[in-house]
């Protein structure tokens, strides 16, 4: 009797266990996978995601990428309008700013450009996009960012009620050394499954703390 409760109160925590490792391994997998594919169709806007803007007021590397990517999809007729998001509401060099000053010196026109500023997450930055969508009579979003970030920000779009299409700033993930990718990876996993406790009821200052000191995205700092 005792040998039984021993081997099942050993075998329990081992499931436990096995049933984490095999939840974080998938998402990790979705993670890369969201990343491998662009899915980017015929759609009611392109979201720009915030990334860092450099000290001067200039895009950063990522944000730059993130901008010429989404002015090639407006290029190609794929929807008729940019939103840009991310960074302090107003701020010149917020990273919405910096990227819609950026696509308009690319050619596109100002009006075809719109701001959803005033986000510091990626979660503030779905709903701070989503209410410029609804507030349009729009529901279809092809959604540009780093690969590894895609998925996370795909999950968020669509809690807003958006038919999301992803489309990574590039594809060939065999580019981002693996030690990068590994922790990239490993970040964006544990923002999926923080999200999941969320939705059943973890308190709101955990998931904020997480929210501002680790996928924090302010126009001056990194993207996420």
């Amino acid at each position: 009797m005792i040998y039984r409760l021993l081997r099942a109160a050993l075998i329990v925590p081992a499931l436990v266990v096995l049933a984490a490792a095999i939840t974080f391994l998938y998402i990790a997998w979705r993670v890369n996978d969201t990343g491998l594919h662009d899915h980017a169709q015929q759609a009611d806007a392109i979201v720009v995601l915030g990334a860092r803007v450099t000290p001067d007021g200039a895009p950063g590397p990522d944000l730059r990428v993130r901008t010429l990517h989404a002015v090639e999809l407006y290029r190609q007729g794929l929807a008729p309008y940019l939103i840009c998001t991310g960074g302090y509401r107003g701020d010149r060099l917020s990273a919405a700013a910096v990227a819609r000053d950026l696509a308009v010196g690319l050619g596109v026109p100002p009006e075809r450009v719109l701001l959803a500023d005033g986000s510091m997450t990626t979660r503030d930055d779905a709903a701070s996009a989503g209410e410029i969508m609804v507030s349009h009579g729009w529901d279809r979003v092809i959604l540009v960012s780093h690969p590894l970030h895609l998925e996370r920000a795909r999950l968020l779009f669509v809690g807003q009620g958006l038919t999301v299409y992803p489309s990574p700033t590039n594809t060939n993930l065999g580019s981002i050394p693996w030690r990068e990718r590994a922790r990239l990876t490993s970040r964006e996993t544990v923002g999926i499954l923080w999200a999941s406790l969320e939705a059943i009821g973890v308190p709101d200052k955990w998931t904020a703390i997480l929210s501002q000191r680790v996928y924090r995205s302010p126009g001056t700092g990194e993207p996420n």
